[in-house]
């Protein structure tokens, strides 16, 4: 089934896309890999959660925290290249928790995210990872996540040439 396909079957309706909350840009793209910035949870009531894990939130909540950060950036993935169908595997996520120094479950809470990309994707949505204790993060947020992707080329359209056909045709013609 395909990543478009499976939000639909889980009833999930990506939120639009957050601006950057500073100078940088939500995803770069070089060949075959799509970089994604780091991001944050979603605001609950205009509000963006703070604190520690471990202090003011359990592993229960840092997973919910770290599935919504998932959402968010399937949401980038999705703007930056039109379809969730593009995307060939998830290559790495780097799961950042700002956790009290005696945590050692961050592992249990970056799985939100994984077990959402999983859900997603399928095989595809499996990644390498890491899942490390911060001191703190922006803002105080309890979670950010960074992930690389591998992207299918887009496909073009049968009036629209590749780069070079015509050059090559011409080519070909002349001799």
């Amino acid at each position: 089934m395909s990543a478009e396909a499976n939000l639909k079957r889980l009833g999930i309706a990506l939120d639009p896309v957050t601006p950057p909350v500073a100078n940088y840009v939500n995803a770069v793209r070089t060949g075959n890999l799509l970089f994604l910035s780091g991001k944050g949870p979603a605001a609950v009531e205009g509000l963006r959660p703070q604190g520690k894990l471990g202090r003011e939130f359990g592993v229960e909540q840092g997973y919910k925290f770290a599935r919504s950060v998932g959402l968010a950036l399937l949401a980038v993935m999705k703007s930056e290249l039109g379809s969730l169908d593009r995307v060939i595997r998830v290559v790495k996520v780097l799961g950042m928790v700002n956790a009290e120094p005696d945590f050692g479950d961050q592992p249990k809470v970056i799985n939100g995210c994984s077990d959402l990309f999983v859900e997603v994707f399928g095989e595809r949505g499996r990644h390498a990872r890491s899942a490390v204790g911060m001191g703190s993060l922006p803002m105080g947020i309890p979670v950010e996540i960074e992930v690389v992707i591998e992207v299918a080329p887009a496909r073009r359209s049968a009036s629209k040439p590749a780069r070079g056909a015509k050059k090559r045709a011409a080519t070909k013609r002349r001799r």
